[in-house]
């Protein structure tokens, strides 16, 4: 079973940055897909950014050019580096890791707790 804690999260004004980190544990980290999301109050969870085993990664149309997945094996570790904040970021974000198919469609039986970000305008 997969364990997640997300962190890194913060209250910041627009044009700052912020970089969120995700520990897993309980898995084979270096074979699965990982992707970061967010859900706005009143919103859906949404997919954000992903990033495969091989290291491709793909990005919400929203967030293309101001945010940037990594991943370290040996750390066993999930980053997004955010930058130009904008307000419309604001939100509670999640990382999860399975297969490709698993993370792209965000079908995930359990979530951890999340790390909440907020953006000032």
């Amino acid at each position: 079973q997969v364990q997640l804690e997300e962190s890194g999260g913060g209250l910041v004004q627009a044009g700052g940055s912020l970089r969120l980190s995700c520990a897993v544990s309980g898995s084979a980290f270096s074979i699965n897909a990982m992707g970061w999301y967010r859900q706005a109050p009143g919103k859906q969870r949404e997919l954000v950014a992903f990033i495969d085993s091989s290291g491709s990664t793909n990005y919400v149309e929203s967030v293309k050019g101001r945010f940037t997945i990594s991943r370290d094996n040996a750390k066993r570790t999930v980053y997004l580096q955010m930058n130009n904040l904008k307000p419309e970021d604001t939100a509670v974000y999640y990382c999860n890791a399975g297969s490709r198919i698993l993370v792209l469609r965000g079908t995930f039986a359990s979530w951890g707790q999340g790390t909440q970000v907020t953006v000032s305008s």
